[in-house]
């Protein structure tokens, strides 16, 4: 005779791991309110291309229809060499520049409570919203021999404005907010506990700034290093009332593409256009490798 033994329903066993991050992306993707990938991605290659990369294809498009020879002669002229001299030269010191003092100022703005701290906080974006011309008048104002500051430096022989100094100034000027807000969203993120836990293990100071916090921020400087070089090297509103625009010494590149547009010289223009697109890039992919290697560091 057989007797019914009641047992307990089976339990049902977990989905592996794999069935798992599956079924959890599936999730996502449901409850995602912008549309899949293949629609999204379309349009961003769409819009890009039209922004971006059909205009700037124009400029190699035109170059290729120069000569070799032609194309040299104008890209490379020793007149273009020293504009690239002065406008690559100019932003990278800038860069250097803010690099150092704009993490100063994002250390500042996140570390420490002081009065007028929204005033400060708000006086970093300014050059966003200024108009570059404003911009460049008022520092030719200031930094000019006779300026409230350039008459100072004037007597020891120093001269600020219409030099590549004062070219660097501006670039100072209009470079700064990048790197503190590429750097500050990190400091922000960071606890003050792991600096104070270095120090309570025996570490100097400067061993817990180059050890623990300069490594964390590294990628984020190098960014902002990044935008900040790219601003300065196409920058020509603030810089064109402090240059002085003299050629061989503080004329910009992107002053003598101006300059041969308006003598309807379009074929230097186009050269010198395309040469400073090229160096542009590579810098910006040397640095993005750069960002890269430190990103994969800390990781590891």
């Amino acid at each position: 005779m057989d007797i019914a033994v009641n047992r307990p329903p089976p339990v049902p066993l977990a989905p592996a791991a794999p069935a798992r991050a599956h079924l959890r992306n599936r999730l996502q993707r449901n409850r995602s309110v912008i549309p899949g990938f293949g629609l999204t991605m379309g349009l961003t290659l769409a819009w890009l291309s039209l922004i971006v990369l059909i205009p700037l294809s124009t400029v190699f498009i035109r170059s290729a229809g120069m000569g070799w020879s032609e194309f040299l002669a104008a890209g490379f002229s020793p007149r273009a060499v020293a504009a690239y001299r002065v406008s690559f030269g100019t932003a990278f010191a800038a860069a250097f520049v803010n690099g150092v003092f704009g993490l100063l100022t994002a250390w500042v703005l996140v570390r420490y409570e002081f009065p007028g701290k929204r005033i400060v906080n708000g006086l970093v974006d300014l050059p966003f919203a200024l108009p570059t011309a404003v911009a460049g008048i008022a520092l030719a104002a200031i930094y000019a021999g006779n300026g409230w500051v350039g008459q100072w430096f004037e007597p020891l022989g120093i001269q600020l404005a219409y030099t590549p100094i004062g070219i660097t100034l501006a670039l100072i000027f209009i470079g700064l907010p990048f790197i503190v807000r590429s750097v500050e969203p990190v400091l922000e993120d960071m606890s003050a506990e792991v600096e104070e836990a270095a120090l309570s293990l025996g570490a100097r100071p400067w061993q817990v700034f180059t050890r623990v916090i300069l490594p964390a921020i590294m990628p984020s400087l190098l960014t902002g290093f990044a935008l900040a070089f790219a601003r300065g090297v196409g920058e020509y509103g603030s810089v064109i009332f402090i240059a002085g625009n003299m050629p061989f010494k503080s004329e910009i590149a992107p002053l003598l593409i101006v300059t041969q547009l308006e003598q309807y010289d379009y074929a230097g223009a186009t050269a010198i256009a395309t040469v400073m697109l090229v160096a542009s890039f590579a810098v910006l992919l040397l640095i993005n490798l750069i960002q890269a290697w430190s990103r994969g560091r800390m990781q590891a």
